[in-house]
């Protein structure tokens, strides 16, 4: 059966793109283009799974599934069907026309369905794909986004035994032998692994994480059917061009496979962020961890985006949100290393007596960003929160993106280009906005697509973070405020004058930027207090006290 994957991962790796779309190129300049070219793929996709079946027939009470040529039939009709359905409705309306916003969305929640059925069918990496793009609320339309979300609760389970098996492969011992209690109902189930409680002989209680059996065999071919579909795609709908999600994945899976790699990320992280005291990550138990077998401590929290749990533990949403844009800003501006994968239940919350603890889990998806990008990320934040246009352009022509930088912008921050020209830090985001942006990702898609396929790979795992992290401030109903916006500012003002101190080569130099940067931190922190004074009852009972003299 490997061997079998491996040819079949070869022969989609010696396709020649080139002449592929040359063959393109003249089908579609030909009469009836549209219909030659889904005969020409039918065909394609009928010989693949007939040779598959037939040799399928060779063996009995076989997982279907467990065959690379299964599970790209599976995908490619997935696409195949998808490609039709928009050509057919681009080819029956115009965007003029007043039945067309319907019709597409129509089309938009039938693909995303199709599409989630084929990723939950497949497993493994198709479901990884899955949660990513149901965590791009303001990249991708809302059908596809809403649609794909519930992958993150509806991962499959894999059978005990077998995960029992993988311990036992990697770890040299029985399972019994290592732990005195193990929970058979996992805690949670991901599209690579899922989790269990145990207890050691010390009495320890500790977090199993288990890779699913199969996922690293499958995840080469997987990863080549991804590649080669998008391809297609591609030169189906040229505007289209989401080839970076192929290339996104086939970089991070593997070091997403790879669980010493995340333990090394987990201790890594929690030595840098070690001065934020309200932050816990679990230790790890280097002794009972494999590259697919992780043991760390349990931590005991609630989900963040719980929000009956909060109300039950009096915690504020507020703090939670606050503290999260501060361990985030830090490790985006300042520390340039990333934790890329804080879904809800990936983020615990603890009550203790200094507030909320946050518990930051998973540390398989990391991104590390070069200093060239980070300062001119930093920048371009600085312009955004200071609604300074120029600043704003300058920026975002460094990260590749030139005209269509009022796009990025809103694509940034999830606001309006209204918004940001009047300061995102003062004007409060409302329910119509926000509705406003994402009833325009249909809109604009296709500028979209662009601009992901322009900005330095670096970028997509940050813009991924950000929706995420802005929808757990959704769940919980709590929106960034101006003390958010400062805190953002002050780590970016850190970072770029951190990074031109190291550029200095005279005492001056020194002087001046280090004075530049007390003088603006300064700034930001009498900002913070004026706006405390103004939201405090101390205020209210001053208007109150002096607004009769002034009368």
């Amino acid at each position: 059966m490997l061997s079998f994957d491996i040819f079949y991962s070869a022969s989609l790796q010696n396709i020649h793109w080139g002449k592929l779309k040359e063959v393109g190129l003249v089908l579609a300049h030909r009469q009836n283009s549209m219909l030659r070219l889904k005969k020409l793929i039918k065909i394609v996709l009928l010989g693949g799974v007939s040779g598959g079946t037939f040799y399928l027939t060779c063996g009995n009470d076989l997982d279907l599934t467990s065959f690379g040529v299964v599970r790209f039939g599976r995908a490619a009709l997935a696409a195949v069907c998808i490609a039709v359905d928009y050509k057919l409705l681009f080819s029956k309306y115009d965007k003029s026309h007043p039945e067309y916003s319907h019709a597409l969305h129509q089309v938009h929640l039938k693909s995303s369905l199709r599409l989630r059925n084929m990723c939950c069918k497949n497993g493994g990496v198709f479901i990884k794909v899955g949660q990513h793009l149901g965590s791009l609320d303001y990249l991708l339309p809302e059908e596809y986004v809403q649609t794909m979300k519930v992958l993150h609760n509806q991962a499959p389970q894999s059978d005990l035994t077998l995960l029992k098996q993988v311990i036992e492969e990697d770890l040299g011992r029985k399972v019994e032998d290592i732990f005195v209690e193990f929970d058979p109902i996992p805690l949670g189930a991901a599209s690579l692994a899922q989790v269990h409680k145990a207890k050691l002989a010390n009495g320890q209680v500790v977090a199993v994480k288990i890779q699913h059996p199969k996922v690293k065999a499958r995840s080469y071919v997987d990863i080549k059917t991804m590649e080669f579909l998008v391809h297609a795609l591609g030169w189906v709908f040229p505007d289209f061009n989401y080839i970076w999600l192929a290339e996104e994945t086939k970089k991070n899976l593997p070091v997403e496979l790879d669980f010493l790699n995340e333990g090394m990320n987990c201790e890594r992280i929690g030595k840098i962020l070690s001065p934020f005291k309200f932050l816990k990550v679990p230790a790890i138990y280097w002794n009972l961890s494999s590259d697919r077998v992780l043991t760390m401590e349990f931590c005991e929290g609630g989900k963040v985006d719980n929000v009956q749990y909060m109300k039950e533990h009096n915690i504020s949403v507020n703090q939670i949100t606050e503290r999260l844009g501060q361990l985030y800003s830090q490790m985006i501006f300042v520390e340039g290393y990333v934790h890329c994968d804080p879904h809800p239940g990936n983020v615990l919350v603890h009550p203790t007596d200094s507030g909320p603890q946050i518990i930051l889990l998973d540390h398989g998806l990391y991104q590390t960003l070069t200093d060239d990008f980070r300062m001119h990320y930093s920048k371009m934040w600085l312009a955004m929160i200071n609604a300074d246009v120029e600043g704003m352009k300058t920026h975002a022509t460094a990260l590749n993106v030139g005209d269509l930088f009022g796009l990025f912008a809103c694509m940034l921050t999830a606001r309006s280009w209204k918004s940001l020209t009047e300061g995102i830090d003062k004007k409060k985001l409302t329910p119509e906005e926000n509705m406003q942006i994402k009833e325009s990702v249909s809109k604009y898609l296709m500028d979209i697509s662009t601009i992901l396929n322009r900005v330095p790979r670096q970028m997509l795992l940050l813009l991924k973070t950000n929706d995420v992290l802005r929808g757990i401030e959704q769940s919980l109903k709590s929106h960034p405020g101006s003390a958010s916006f400062m805190n953002m500012s002050r780590c970016c003002i850190k970072a770029v004058t951190d990074w031109e101190l190291n550029l200095c080569h005279s005492w001056h130099c020194y002087i001046r930027i280090k004075l530049y940067q007390k003088i603006q931190l300064a700034r930001l922190s009498l900002y913070s207090v004026y706006l405390w004074f103004t939201s405090s009852t101390l205020a209210t009972l001053t208007r109150k006290y002096w607004s009769p003299a002034v009368s």
